[in-house]
Parts: structure tokens; sequence; C-alpha cells
């Protein structure tokens, strides 16, 4: 049995799950056929991903796959045998799964490409020129995320690098979203920075819904538009 462990939600990446049952299938391993496959979703909630990993360990699952770096850690945390399979957009060195990489050491390998926190700076880059006349720029960021402390000093640092003023605002469950906007407004932001987290992306209708509704605020007060970038 092969554990799947994602900090996010089964609707979030459909395309993701049907490229991993087809990469086993290439090598042999069909689900219901000679493999099975546990899937496991903490839908945004990072606090249940150390129980899903411990399921899969109690289940004695053969390998764990972890798609995120959330999972990873949980997962890694959960069991110092089973072969852990990361996927992830950060600094495997930097999070404590692997050693080196050229030598990771331990049960956790995997891939790692440039992405979620590591590509802070950019996307606060491309905001600011999709929306130059805001110089006032908002920061939602999930303080339950392991990446958090690290984008979150990557913003700050492309913001003073750009000559922009930063305001950070918490959001962790969906209930705190609305208030979170609500404290980014109050400050006068002109463009919001969406932080790059699974609990966000699953909650996207909720921001675009979000970003409309304070643009056209802010536009009658003679204020730039507010734009979220995800």
């Amino acid at each position: 049995m092969i554990g799947f462990l994602d900090s996010g939600s089964p609707g979030d990446y459909p395309d993701r799950v049907a490229a991993f049952r087809q990469g086993l299938k290439e090598v042999g391993y069909v689900e219901g056929e000679n493999v099975a496959i546990d899937f496991r979703w903490a839908n945004g909630r990072y606090d249940q991903l150390p129980a899903l990993a411990g399921e899969l360990v109690r289940r004695q699952a053969a390998v764990i796959f972890a798609a995120t770096v959330q999972s990873a850690l949980s997962a890694n945390t959960a069991t110092s045998t089973i072969p852990i399979v990361f996927a992830i957009g950060s600094d495997p060195v930097r999070y404590g799964l692997a050693a080196s990489l050229n030598r990771p050491g331990g049960n956790a390998t995997g891939t790692s490409w440039l992405g979620g926190s590591i590509l802070t700076g950019k996307r606060l880059e491309l905001l600011h020129e999709a929306a130059p006349r805001a110089r006032v720029i908002g920061a939602l960021v999930n303080a339950t995320n392991p990446t958090a402390d690290d984008e979150t000093r990557e913003t700050k640092e492309a913001a003073r690098a750009l000559g922009l003023e930063i305001h950070f605002a918490n959001a962790s469950a969906a209930r705190e979203i609305d208030a979170a906007f609500a404290t980014l407004i109050q400050q006068r932001v002109g463009a919001v920075l969406i932080g790059a987290d699974n609990f966000f992306f699953a909650r996207r209708d909720q921001l675009i819904v979000l970003a409309a509704r304070h643009a056209c605020r802010q536009s009658r007060n003679g204020v730039n538009s507010l734009l979220s970038a995800a």
C-alpha cells in the first residue's frame, strides 16, 4: 500500500493525482490491481497532518508520498523507517528533510523546484508591475505554515528593495480571511499578495470575491484598485 499525504484538498490538484497514478502505471503499478493508494488530505488544516501521517504509519504503508513540504515534515516526524518521497517547492535541506542535496541521508528523498516561498520576491515584483500605483501592499500569510517565517522575511526584503510599504495579516482559518482583509483595507493597501499556501489556494473563490468587493469600495474612495496575486 502506498500512502499519499497532502496538505490540500482532493479537488485542488486533480492533475497531480492523475499524474501520480499515471506514473505508477508506467512502472507497472495499477491501482486496484497490484497496488492500493491510501489518500489522506488535510484540507488546508496543517494541524491535522501529524495525525494523518500517523495513520499511514499504523497502516504500514510501504512508502509515503508527501505532496507538500508540510506533509513531508509530518511524515518525516511520524516515521524514520518507512521511505518518504516528496515533491516540494522548498529547500529540503533548510527544512531538515535532507542532510544535503547530493547525500540526503535518512528515509526521505524526492524532488524540489523553485516555487513557494522561494519565489516570494518575484511574485511581489510581478504584483508591483501589475499595480504600479500601489505603494502600500498587503500580504496575507498563514502563520501555521512551516514556511511562513521564510516567506515573511523574503517579502519584507523584496518590499524594501522595491521601495514599497508592506503590511501583514494572518489567516489560518476560513473565518479569519474576511477579518484579515478588513485589517489590510483599514491600512489602505493598494494591492494584496496572497501567500503561496494550499490553505489559500483552496479558498481562492472567497479571496477573489473579497478582492473584487474591496476594489469597488476603494475605487469609489479614489484609492488604487485591490489586486490579489496567488
